[in-house]
């Protein structure tokens, strides 16, 4: 298992039981086992869906961890696959049938897993023009999508309070909806201490999920 990974899966399994006074360490045991494993990808989602489906609590961390799992996929497993095998139809297939699982927190952390690589500093701007390239034409389905963080990407100077009042504004058919405020916040202060971290969740709509997904972002290291 990838060190970012665990380091990442733990962060946000953590925080959310803490916050959301439910327990989470027999289902991380559980995830963990299956980050390990040796199933093929598609049966690393099953078994990770079962483990959700056995402890409702802990579902709005479903799809959050089916991103963490793909990361590690790319981190790990495929480098016990043929070298090509990314680009075959086999792999192709798996991309149509996982198609509607996930987040867009994906995104970012395979940006991070590049900043890491490049040695750069992540920011919002470089994250939206030169990862994702929402200005070229050729990406318009990603300008779409983060339309409304492109929109508001003055709130990098603004205050966390700002940020939040923001999200709580977005269209409930905001695609980017569910992750603005923790993607937002972590690019606004990339090493925030506990006071804004405890500033975050205070305005929070839901501190647990939210504090849940910046801790992992926080913690997605090495």
């Amino acid at each position: 298992m990838d060190t970012k990974v665990k380091n990442a899966l733990e962060s946000l399994f953590n925080t959310f039981a803490s916050l959301e006074q439910v327990s989470a360490q027999k289902e991380l045991g559980k995830l963990n086992e299956v980050f390990n494993g040796g199933a093929d990808f598609l049966q690393k989602v099953t078994l990770m869906d079962a483990v959700f489906d056995d402890a409702p609590a802990l579902d709005p961390l479903r799809e959050i961890t089916f991103d963490l799992l793909l990361v590690n996929f790319f981190a790990e497993d495929a480098k016990k696959l043929d070298a090509d095998y990314l680009d075959s139809e086999e792999w192709a297939a798996i991309e149509e049938e996982t198609l509607d699982r996930g987040t867009e927190l994906l995104n970012l952390l395979l940006y991070l897993n590049e900043c890491e690589d490049e040695d750069i500093e992540p920011s919002l701007e470089d994250f939206l023009k030169e990862f994702l390239l929402v200005d070229d034409d050729e990406f318009q389905d990603e300008h779409r999508i983060y339309e409304d963080v492109i929109a508001n990407q003055i709130l990098m100077d603004s205050s966390l309070e700002e940020i939040a009042r923001v999200s709580r504004n977005l269209s409930q058919d905001s695609e980017i909806r569910d992750i603005f405020y923790p993607l937002m916040a972590y690019f606004y202060d990339i090493e925030p201490d506990a006071q804004a971290i405890k500033e975050f969740s205070d305005l929070s709509e839901d501190p647990a999920f939210d504090a849940a997904v910046l801790s992992l972002l926080l913690n997605f290291k090495s």
